[in-house]
């Protein structure tokens, strides 16, 4: 039998949390907190019993507009995914959950693998979990979503073997550029809080020259100041001749390493700083205990008409493994409060904007 807790004290949660492999940062006390100041989601963390044992998490957020309430569990839930039983009783908690709210739509996208490698390639191999679990969302009435929140693939190096066996795994175009790097005498430091005016200058230097959307100052360094004071955040910066050119953000929960935002700048291009700050992160990764980096990222479509296709070439150079995820599924107590909310109130807005422009 299967009994459902709310958690509010961040040491129960966390501790509890962190026993599973597949723990996630976007799972953690401090990330529902931090999206609970800066956007306006509440958190509802839930644990899952059997037996006396915790099997399964999931910290949902939980927005109002007026009549309206959505929820969202980033990454989550957190459980044993070759567990089919486990995984329906835990959906039909969450469903209940999601009516008990009246909520229009409850979203999840749990981190777990449709396949490994990318498309066609010698690696290709489809996860059965992966396919279970699909299986069960759609006859369980769960619709794939519309809105892809998170990455929905990504690269996750392996951090077991040793270093010398690490950089040996790099392909040899990365390795040499990295060797490029300390030849020519970049160096990576740890950043502090005192960096992070510098940190976003350069993000926001990035942004503007690579066309991505960057968030008001305010949010990036809330995003890294109350991780590094968690202990959950390390920036790492690459400086030439004391002159910062490139930087990483790395967070920490459980046994992984994610890289979530860099940046680099023009200056000394040529000296690849890039190569030698994702070596040193990996390298950082390990010594913390991690046994996984996880590149955060990959192209939806493995061809070069993806936005992506540019970072992924870089990333491949350090030769994680392609996950393709399950990506974000939405159950909707009410289908045609859902269709509204999903699709005519989109519309709507958009026929404003277009009235608004003369168009």
């Amino acid at each position: 039998m299967l009994t459902l807790e709310t958690i509010t004290e961040r040491a129960a949660w966390d501790s509890a949390l962190a026993q599973f492999p597949n723990a996630h940062l976007l799972q953690s006390w401090v990330w529902g907190e931090f999206k609970h100041i800066t956007t306006g989601w509440e958190p509802l963390r839930l644990r899952f019993h059997r037996d006396g044992q915790t099997v399964a998490m999931a910290s949902v957020g939980v927005r109002r507009a007026g009549p309206v309430t959505v929820m969202y569990a980033p990454k989550g839930p957190i459980l044993d995914a070759a567990d089919p039983a486990l995984t329906a009783e835990v959906l039909a908690a969450l469903e209940a959950v999601a009516r008990q709210h009246r909520a229009v739509a409850l979203k999840i996208d749990p981190d777990i693998a449709l396949a490994t490698g990318a498309p066609g390639e010698d690696d290709d191999s489809p996860n059965p979990h992966g396919a279970a679990w699909e299986s069960l969302l759609r006859v369980r009435g769960w619709r794939y979503s519309s809105e892809q929140v998170q990455f929905k693939n990504t690269m996750v190096v392996d951090l077991s073997p040793d270093e010398d066996a690490l950089l040996m795994r790099l392909s040899q175009n990365t390795r040499r550029k990295v060797r490029v790097a300390e030849r020519e005498g970049v160096k990576i430091r740890k950043a502090g809080e005192d960096d992070l005016p510098m940190l976003y200058r350069l993000y926001a230097e990035t942004g503007a020259r690579d066309g991505f959307l960057i968030r008001p100052r305010e949010y990036y360094e809330r995003a890294w100041r109350d991780f590094m004071q968690a202990g959950q955040c390390t920036p790492l910066i690459a400086e030439v001749e004391g002159e910062p050119v490139a930087h990483v953000v790395l967070y920490t929960f459980g046994q992984t390493c994610w890289y979530f935002y860099g940046a680099s700048r023009d200056l000394h291009r040529d000296k690849m700083p890039n190569y030698l700050l994702q070596w040193e992160a990996m390298r950082w990764a390990k010594s913390q205990g991690c046994t996984r980096y996880d590149l955060w990222g990959a192209p939806d479509v493995f061809d070069d008409t993806d936005r992506m296709w540019g970072v992924y070439q870089f990333k491949r150079g350090f030769r994680g493994t392609v996950i393709r995820t399950l990506g974000a599924w939405d159950y909707a107590p009410n289908a045609l409060a859902y269709n509204v909310f999903t699709q005519a109130l989109p519309r709507a807005r958009a026929f404003i904007r277009r009235l608004r422009h003369g168009k």
